[in-house]
């Protein structure tokens, strides 16, 4: 199976899925064109997230979710400008992000069940871990970080404010599935695990709670946030500020 076909079927399923909208409030379109890369089920760097320094002894190899796991194929799901813009604005989540974050992510489950049966159809196995039953998080760590997953596969790396920086940006959403198909792996086009960010300390200013200084997040102040949010705004929730206005928004910074 060719790398490219993969990347043709996540590309049409976004296009085409009415999910991928929100006309109560005017929004046409959650997720632009997305992002794939491929990692090898056995590269090194997966028992590497298993240090507690990373993610933690809990974080699961592929072939702890599928034992004849060859591939794992992960994607990143850019935030239309519609969604990028609206929350720009204002010290609060726009409308249009909030959606992005909780209705976005249905978008993203319905995309892991297509693959796992586009899958099926071509005469291979593949495993959704975050749709898993067997997915856990734990002192906010998951035994499957879609993030670090990203990072192997050769998406991008990580930013001072612990996001996830691709040549599409930081502001959207990671899925991934681990599959018995071999494909061609995605060359890793950095070394360290930052080095896209360009340390330029715009997302301190715009985080709301303040809980991004230059030694990182804290993730506590973060968390309690949230949770806020969550209060005022159920059913949905979201920040997304330190996301958007930001030199790495949509793009690698400069």
């Amino acid at each position: 199976m060719q790398r490219y076909s993969v990347e043709q079927a996540i590309t049409e399923f976004i296009a085409a899925t009415p999910l991928n909208a929100a006309a109560e409030i005017g929004l046409s379109a959650i997720y632009d064109r997305p992002l794939v890369g491929v990692a090898w089920a056995e590269d090194s760097l997966f028992a590497s997230l298993q240090a507690e320094e990373v993610v933690g002894p809990r974080h699961l190899l592929p072939q702890d979710w599928l034992p004849a796991a060859r591939s794992v194929v992960s994607y990143f799901l850019p935030f239309s400008r519609q969604v990028r813009e609206a929350n720009r604005q204002g010290k609060l989540p726009a409308t249009e992000w909030l959606y992005a974050r909780i209705e976005g992510e249905l978008v993203n489950n319905a995309l892991r069940k297509f693959l796992i049966e586009w899958f099926a159809l071509a005469g291979y196995q593949a495993v959704a871990p975050g749709i898993d039953a067997r997915h856990a998080v734990a002192d906010r760590k998951s035994n499957w970080s879609e993030r670090h997953v990203a990072f192997v596969a050769g998406l991008g790396t990580f930013s001072l404010n612990r996001s996830f920086i691709t040549k599409a940006g930081a502001a959207g959403r990671l899925g991934s599935v681990i599959v018995t198909a071999d494909l061609a792996a995605t060359l890793r086009e950095y070394r360290t695990y930052d080095e896209y960010c360009s340390k330029c300390n715009a997302c301190i200013k715009r985080c709301p709670p303040q809980a991004i200084d230059t030694t990182g997040k804290n993730n506590d102040i973060c968390a309690k946030f949230l949770d806020s949010m969550a209060e005022r705004f159920k059913p949905r929730y979201g920040c997304g500020k330190c996301q958007t206005a930001v030199p790495c928004e949509a793009a690698l910074p400069v």
